[in-house]
């Protein structure tokens, strides 16, 4: 480890939906569209915005219990078609990329552990304002999906990062739920899918209010 590395942590992992991302109500429509198109009762607000950030089959079937399993692919179909024509509309929160730019400058690594898609991780990460920004990503086609601690865990020996000196950041149960069995710390954001009320069982270090707030605390702790 170099002389430049921070004190705290050297990994910082980031979900993406509903953490960095702002598409928690779109993922929610989409979802509920989807169980509505095969036949399935329209899920909650709140039982489809549970399941974000998890693996999209795990998701879906969670959400549409009454869909039978011969329907999931279908399902999974209908979720990417509405996702896919609401993507134009999806965009980073206020001060993700200068909160980003600056954990930079500090020598952090900088990855992504999300419930998405590679293709769909790839699609973002590949736009001009984040080319080049986070240093690796996990996604939950290609390894095990949240809480299932493999995500975290394979980005820690890609690095040569100790759970010690890892940080998992995210907006859901499942996030950091994930850390603390890859025995890693954690923090929630509370602007994302799941009410921070839920979070204190898993142990964050602190749970922000704002992209501000998650800012700050970084620049203070990490």
């Amino acid at each position: 480890m170099t002389e430049t590395r921070p004190r705290q942590f050297d990994l910082i992992a980031f979900d993406w939906d509903g953490t960095l991302y702002d598409s928690t109500q779109i993922i929610v429509r989409c979802i509920q569209r989807a169980v509505e198109d095969v036949g399935g009762k329209t899920p909650s607000d709140k039982d489809a915005s549970y399941v974000i950030g998890m693996a999209l089959s795990q998701a879906l079937a969670h959400a549409a219990p009454d869909v039978p399993p011969e329907k999931y692919a279908e399902l999974g179909s209908r979720y990417r078609h509405y996702y896919m024509k609401h993507q134009d509309d999806l965009v980073l929160f206020d001060g993700v990329l200068p909160m980003l730019e600056s954990l930079r400058a500090r020598q952090h690594w900088l990855v992504v552990a999300t419930g998405k898609s590679r293709r769909g991780l790839d699609e973002v990460l590949h736009t001009s304002q984040l080319k080049g920004v986070f240093d690796g990503s996990r996604t939950a086609d290609e390894t095990a999906g949240k809480p299932h601690p493999r995500m975290l865990q394979e980005l820690m020996r890609e690095f040569g990062a100790e759970p010690a000196r890892t940080l998992m950041i995210g907006d859901t149960t499942h996030d950091l739920q994930m850390a603390a069995n890859a025995g890693c710390a954690s923090v929630g954001v509370s602007y994302g899918a799941h009410e921070p009320g839920e979070f204190g069982a898993h142990g964050p270090r602190f749970v922000a209010h704002s992209v501000r707030e998650l800012h700050d605390w970084l620049l203070a702790n990490a």
